[in-house]
């Protein structure tokens, strides 16, 4: 490739899974250069006769930062992180993800993670946002009317629970009390 043999673009660094994937860190010293662009080529003729050499092993290539942050959540990619945080002394990172984007981040057999551990240097460890559990319980009782018979969602609803949540904060004990219940029985 021209831009790397000139110098322009750089390969920071590769790591491999062989037959299942790579990820390859590269930087260019042009500002109008995209290197990761660069390397892939158009439609991706560039990097396809690798592909096809390797035998149809997929290949990342990002774009290689100092900043820890960005580079552990570009080596993550196809996964989108919500939130993460990074202990600089210890090399280790903790990474946020929605339920659906954990399994992207850790890929097939934890291909994925292990790559992105070894290219950035740092342990990570992937946790589901608990934030998006609760919001799978934000959802308003009438949505549960084919299910729950009416008394019962009109009688949590005296009681200040229209939410799924809601009713999930309070114990058996609490709901057991309420006198709404002895009213219908």
């Amino acid at each position: 490739m021209p831009e790397i043999f000139d110098g322009l673009i750089t390969i920071k660094k590769i790591v491999r899974e062989p037959g299942e994937r790579a990820k390859v860190a590269v930087e260019s010293y042009d500002d109008r250069i995209d290197p990761v662009g660069a390397c892939v080529g158009m439609k991706g003729s560039r990097i396809h006769g690798i592909v096809r050499e390797l035998k149809n092993e997929n290949i990342d290539v990002i774009n290689w930062t100092s900043n820890i942050q960005l580079l552990i959540q570009r080596s993550l990619t196809p996964a989108k992180i919500t939130s993460m945080s990074v202990d600089s002394e210890g090399k280790h990172a903790s990474i946020y993800l929605k339920p659906d984007q954990v399994s992207l981040a850790i890929g097939k057999r934890g291909a994925n993670i292990k790559l992105a551990s070894e290219l950035t240097g740092y342990e990570l460890d992937v946790y589901r946002d608990s934030e998006d559990e609760e919001e799978e319980f934000d959802v308003d009782l009438e949505e549960f009317s084919d299910e729950i018979d009416g008394w019962v969602i009109d009688a949590l609803k005296k009681i200040g629970c229209d939410t799924a949540r809601s009713v999930m904060r309070m114990s058996p004990f609490e709901l057991e009390k309420e006198p709404i219940w002895k009213k219908k029985l």
